[in-house]
């Protein structure tokens, strides 16, 4: 899932990408109250983290912007705990309000009762035959186990689980797992694969991830095929 930060805050900012990134999610920050609503209105983002005292324009006008496009979920952050300012912020459009300071597992806890509440165009479950992926508890099983991923495997499963049937380069996985330009002369995609598979696939009979030569991976079910 991919968040977008509005927060002006040097060292805030940076913290919240980092600890956002970590428990599993892309996250794309701007430092603007202009450059965030740009990029609110013409991203696809599944929630937005919003701070109120932004330069340029406020974090209410964003949010008033973002309303008249976007049914994305809403936190807005502020330093003020006010009621008024809370009150304007919900009749506003936002679904939630948390004042600074405030810990960054609240923050966490608040952002998955956001992604709980069905707000999503997307759908927070996933089934590939005994594969199934919980988006909002970050758990991924297979014929009843657990399976211990990383926050970058987790991305790259629910990536490749919604695209499921569908053969994605090793570029697209690049940009929107790691979110970077991909180097034809690094190995990290085929590493990240071979990880994911040795977890997802190799205990069991039926493997579902494969390499399609020349193109990238896919997904899918394909009991005929011992790839």
């Amino acid at each position: 899932m991919r968040l977008l930060v509005i927060e002006d805050e040097q060292k805030l900012g940076d913290y919240l990408v980092k600890g956002l990134s970590e428990s599993g999610f892309l996250v794309d920050l701007a430092r603007t109250g202009l450059q965030g609503r740009t990029l609110a209105i013409e991203g696809d983002y599944d929630l937005l983290v919003l701070d109120v005292m932004l330069p340029g324009i406020d974090g209410f006008a964003v949010l008033e912007a973002v309303r008249r496009s976007k049914a994305m979920p809403v936190l807005m952050l502020t330093a003020r705990d006010e009621v008024e300012d809370r009150v304007r912020g919900l009749q506003s459009g936002a679904d939630d309000y948390l004042a600074k300071p405030f810990a960054f597992s609240e923050l966490l806890a608040r952002i998955q009762a956001l992604l709980r509440r069905g707000t999503l165009h997307e759908v927070s479950r996933y089934a590939l035959k005994d594969l199934s992926l919980d988006m909002i508890a970050r758990k991924a099983m297979r014929d009843g186990q657990r399976l211990e991923l990383t926050a970058k495997e987790f991305a790259l499963l629910s990536l490749l689980m919604r695209r499921q049937g569908n053969v994605l380069s090793r570029t697209q996985l690049a940009e929107q797992v790691w979110d970077m330009n991909f180097a034809s002369d690094t190995n990290l995609v085929e590493v990240a694969i071979r990880r994911l598979r040795s977890k997802i696939d190799d205990p069991f009979k039926e493997k579902l991830l494969h390499t399609v030569r020349g193109m990238g991976y896919v997904l899918e079910s394909r009991r005929d095929d011992p790839s």
